[in-house]
């Protein structure tokens, strides 16, 4: 297949190209840039995009977007937040709707995230579930919207709501493991609240389901291993084998981030029903295990 890829030199843009170039696809990594540099491909904020950067390719993979974690969220922050998702799915979806019905991918995967579902406690969440409120729920809710009008395209479209990816090279986890190997690692706030997670191969194994088969819609990529934040503290300290006693109080995020701890520590119990459904098998389904191969790798 011909594969497109915005956000390409993100760490699951990167490994995601690498992986498909790996299985006998041929990869376009999308670059942003002025229209005088021979080498981009598109500066969506400007509103450009080259000639045939994104005609006749088989599927399009969208995941770029500003770092949710990148910074404390002022006005300024959340606005980037919001441009840096919504706006370009926009530009990106007219400017699939003006190629030439040939020209237009099959498929339009379009990375989300389980946001979506806001602060939900004890409830199991499906794709089915409704959206929930506050920032994150609101960003997500219509980020999804501009995607899916991709689908009046004749394109499908699937909504890849990504659980946070447990990686040694990437955040969270690459910003736990020192001060856990120091003993200092502990629960965020009172550690009871649900905390979905995905490994990094699951992730990508995940999107190229999501890319080679014909599921549609919202799909959860979260580990079936149900996980709160306390458990998943305990099974890190487990697998550096360090004592796990220092809570961190929600105060200190807030202080750091900017927002609402309720918005940090929303629970959220994932189930993935739709890639079950669709006969994925996760690699990585229990959190020990998948801490086990993600500290190895």
């Amino acid at each position: 297949m011909r594969v497109a890829i915005t956000g390409s030199t993100g760490l699951i843009g990167g490994a995601l190209a690498a992986r498909l170039e790996g299985a006998g696809h041929e990869v376009l990594r999308i670059r942003r840039g002025s229209e005088d540099d021979p080498s981009a491909d598109w500066d969506p904020a400007g509103g450009w995009i080259r000639g045939g950067a994104f005609a006749g390719h088989d599927a399009i993979v969208n995941l770029s977007g500003a770092n949710i974690g990148g910074g404390r969220w002022s006005a300024a922050r959340r606005a980037e937040l919001r441009s840096s998702r919504i706006d370009l799915t926009r530009v990106l979806v007219d400017h699939l709707g003006s190629l030439a019905e040939g020209d237009r991918p099959g498929v339009l995967v379009n990375q989300s995230a389980v946001g979506f579902y806001g602060d939900r406690d004890d409830e199991e969440l499906d794709e089915d579930a409704a959206r929930g409120a506050g920032f994150l729920a609101d960003l997500v809710a219509d980020w999804e919207a501009e995607a899916v009008r991709a689908e009046d395209l004749g394109i499908r479209t699937v909504r890849h709501r990504s659980a946070i990816v447990l990686s040694k090279q990437g955040p969270p986890l690459s910003r736990m493991l020192l001060p856990f190997r120091l003993g200092l690692g502990g629960t965020l706030g009172n550690g009871r609240w649900w905390m979905p997670w995905i490994t990094l191969e699951d992730q990508l194994r995940s999107l190229e389901h999501a890319i080679t088969s014909d599921i549609s819609g919202a799909v959860n990529a979260s580990a079936p291993g149900a996980t709160t934040n306390g458990e998943l503290t305990k099974a890190l300290g487990r697998a550096l084998r360090r004592p796990t006693l220092f809570p961190i109080p929600g105060f200190a995020y807030k202080l750091a981030f900017g927002q609402d701890p309720a918005e940090l520590f929303a629970s959220q119990r994932i189930v993935p029903r739709a890639l079950a459904d669709s006969g994925f098998a996760f690699s990585h389904p229990d959190i020990d295990g998948a801490l086990e191969a993600v500290l190895a790798g």
